[in-house]
This record gives C-alpha cells, structure tokens and sequence, in this order.
C-alpha cells in the first residue's frame, strides 16, 4: 500500500513536517517520489521509520541516525554496527531510567514533606522529626535533600 506524508505521520504518530524533516537531513534514501515529485511511503518503510523515532528518543543525533540508516541498507555486512549502536544506545537509556527513578523518589519525597507540612500547617514540623519518624522510602531522598541550601 502507499501512503502520502501525511498517512503516514498518522500511522506512526507524528508530525508531517517531521518526515519532511527526516527527508531533507537524509534519512529516508528509500523513500520514493510520485511523477510529480511527492514523497511516497511505503508499508515496509513504517518499520525504518518506527526505529528513527526509536533512536531518536533514546536522544540519538540525527548524524547518527543517518549512519544506522545507511548501515541498515548497507546489508548483512554491518550487523555488527548495528547491534554496537543499539547497545549503546540502550545503555544510555537504562542510565536515564536511572536518573529519573532518583527524580521520582525525590518528587515522592517533596509530596510527603509538603503533604505532612500543610496538615501541621507548617514546613518547620520536619526540622523537629526524628530520623525514625520519617517513612523508611523517604529517608534516603531526604539525606539528598539535607544536602542542598534551603531544598528540605
């Protein structure tokens, strides 16, 4: 089946001016162009395009996308890039998930604080909260918190 630009910005859940986009910064050298010169998509294009949109979230530059592309159509030969990239770039992803289970935690943490400081009707209940007092999953964001002038 083809699909215009727009189609398949639906299909994939994205903006029609970012496949433009792709096309101009050379990602899409498979795309295909009608007799009069409009852009012509594919089904099997819908799987390229979900992995740049997949790269492209794990904060993969565009330089970057476009050697995976060109790797990809490259063939059999260059498996082993691939699959380098992909790693890499999964690692970077697990270090992000990381980091914002850290943000969570801290943000759990301020709900409580702030929680328990609006029912005492002041944030000064803490200061005078013993260590065992503060639920065991807050302790360690709480430490953090100590940690940084007028945060806690």
């Amino acid at each position: 089946m083809l699909y215009t630009v727009g189609e398949m910005a639906k299909k994939l859940g994205v903006a029609p001016s970012t496949l433009r986009y792709y096309d101009k910064e050379g990602l899409l050298p498979f795309l295909e162009r009608s007799g009069g010169g409009i852009r012509v998509f594919r089904d099997e294009d819908f799987e390229y395009l979900s992995t740049i949109e997949c790269l492209k979230k794990t904060g993969m530059t565009i330089r970057d996308i476009r050697v995976f592309i060109g790797w990809c159509l490259e063939g059999d030969d260059t498996i082993g890039q691939r699959l380098a990239l992909v790693d890499r770039q999964r690692e970077a992803v697990l270090a992000q998930m990381e980091q914002m289970k850290e943000t969570l935690a801290m943000l759990d943490y301020k709900h409580w604080y702030y929680e328990t400081a609006e029912k005492a009707g002041t944030c000064a209940v803490h200061a005078a909260m013993k260590e065992d007092e503060v639920p065991k999953e807050f302790r360690n964001a709480r430490e953090k918190a100590k940690g940084v002038p007028g945060v806690e």
